[in-house]
């Protein structure tokens, strides 16, 4: 080697802003940022190809949507893929964009599953392992949600009828005991004025009240006086004592969800099984990282959990309750439905008389359509199942028209008609039928009012070699069941109320 060349070297090594400098790859490295930004807008420009089989030929970096492969915050575009169960164990899997909420994913199964869209449905995020589940609210988006959720968690499609109900009735979900301004004031507040300031900015439902609190690492619950307020969830050191010298933090409820405790009594030893908890976002499964509470009733626990959903999200829940209002509103302009030419073309008829004529008043047309109606189920009672005309006996054809029914639901358990109403809401109305455990030729109808579950037995009755349903000792009799359950809607009758709510289980 030349001494020159050496020379230069070691000089353009000792000096930054020599000629040599122009040999380092800093410009290489810009270009190759050139390169894949040239790339990405190439191929951003060609249309998407959506894959049809993302699930048996898609790479390891492809958006198949799996717990834990996509940040909570920043969900990336495409497609993914969600498992939806429904209650009866069958599951549908559907391909979802990154942006859907809960509330577009509940319409698409709706449409998917030929259910009757009444707004109730709902996405309910479920933790078998753990027991826990909690409903989603409707702008949730469903991704980020299951990001978040452990292998063993699933997504539950199912009816729930009390999402929304503290907006229709606030005075029976928070009662005046559990409301802080109530008992600071000594004064009943007005259910306009008490969700007003529930939902102002400034302020956050305040509610208190005695829970049960399991102890971290042991088995034991304490009851302790719990203060909701705007900085979180406090206890008291003290009795029911409000001074900030006796409040300690339970828990921050930000970056938090409550949970339902399903079985709190019997999976975690409660004192009854009116249980939730507060699960932290980045809590994966683990017991020590819950934050298990237990109320003395379920109004506690509605007034509590109620509460928590608007602490949370505020005035983004009456929003979510009031699309649906709003679009039923737009809706009532066109509630006439619309007939086809043959159907507009259909006249009511009177055969009684020799020759035939038309019944032009409605009235009167509505009267012979009801006249047979009558006529038709006096003449299918006396049928069998097969449809041979025999004496009337249980197995008759009004003795099973009620098993096509969305609120018929067969043999099961009082625990289990328990189980379904708990889940599906706990509304004034709600109700299922159901056969009777003791007696089984007796139905019974399980109806919830205020919160409370009650049972009614339907006792099959004879009168003239005909068979009758009754469930007040035979004071109203009905043919078949769904006639029982027609008038009841309409009429509260011996019941506490009348029956608004069918408990629906939709196979997906």
């Amino acid at each position: 080697m030349s001494p020159e060349l050496t020379s230069s070297s070691s000089s353009s090594a000792d000096s930054p802003h020599t000629g040599l400098r122009r040999s380092q790859p800093m410009h290489i490295l810009a270009f190759r940022r050139l390169q894949e930004e040239e790339q990405q807008l190439r191929t951003s420009s060609l249309p998407a190809i959506p894959n049809p089989f993302p699930e048996l030929c898609s790479p390891a970096g492809s958006p198949l949507l799996s717990p834990g492969s996509l940040p909570p915050e920043e969900p990336s575009t495409g497609k993914y893929i969600v498992k939806i169960f429904g209650e009866d164990g069958t599951r549908k899997v559907v391909e979802i964009p990154a942006d859907m909420t809960a509330r577009d994913l509940c319409q698409l199964l709706v449409y998917k599953s030929h259910c009757v869209d009444d707004n109730s449905w709902a996405l309910v995020e479920h933790h078998p392992l753990l027991g826990l589940e909690r409903c989603l609210e409707d702008h949730e988006l469903v991704v980020q949600v299951q990001a978040l959720m452990n292998s063993d968690s699933r997504f539950v499609f199912r009816k729930n009828y009390a999402k929304y109900e503290f907006f229709r009735n606030p005075s029976s979900f928070f009662p005046e005991h559990m409301v802080a301004w109530c008992q600071e004031t000594n004064r009943t507040i007005p259910p306009s004025q008490l969700l007003q300031n529930f939902l102002s900015s400034s302020s956050c439902p305040e509610v208190q009240g005695y829970l049960y609190v399991k102890e971290i690492g042991r088995k034991s619950w304490k009851k302790v006086y719990m203060f909701l307020r705007r900085s979180g969830l406090y206890c008291s050191t003290k009795g029911t004592s409000k001074e900030p010298r006796h409040l300690q933090l339970f828990a921050d409820l930000d970056e938090s969800n409550i949970f339902t405790v399903i079985s709190s009594k019997k999976q975690h030893g409660a004192p009854t099984d009116s249980g939730f908890c507060i699960k932290p976002n980045k809590c994966r499964g683990e017991l020590k990282d819950l934050r298990m509470l237990c109320a003395e009733d379920e109004q506690g626990r509605t007034c509590w959990m109620s509460a928590f959903r608007i602490f949370k999200y505020g005035i983004i829940l009456y929003q979510n309750y009031k699309i649906p209002q709003q679009r039923k509103t737009l809706l009532s302009h066109f509630s006439a439905p619309v007939r086809s030419v043959s159907e507009n073309s259909l006249v009511a008829m009177d055969f009684s008389g020799r020759t035939g004529r038309v019944i032009d008043n409605p009235l009167e047309a509505q009267s012979a359509a009801m006249e047979e109606a009558q006529a038709w189920r006096k003449r299918t009672q006396r049928m069998n199942v097969l449809g041979s005309h025999s004496p009337l006996h249980h197995s008759s054809f009004n003795s099973v028209i009620h098993i096509a029914q969305l609120w018929f639901h067969g043999r099961i358990t009082r625990e289990e008609s328990h189980r379904i109403v708990h889940q599906q809401g706990q509304v004034d109305g709600l109700y299922l039928l159901r056969v009777s455990q003791s007696n089984p030729k007796a139905f019974v109808l399980t109806l919830c009012h205020h919160q409370k579950i009650k049972h009614f037995q339907i006792l099959p009755c004879e009168e003239d070699g005909q068979l009758f349903f009754s469930l007040d000792d035979g004071s109203t009799k009905f043919t078949d069941l769904i006639q029982l359950v027609e008038f009841y809607q309409l009429n509260r009758g011996v019941l506490p109320c009348k029956l608004r709510h069918p408990c629906t289980v939709v196979a997906l």
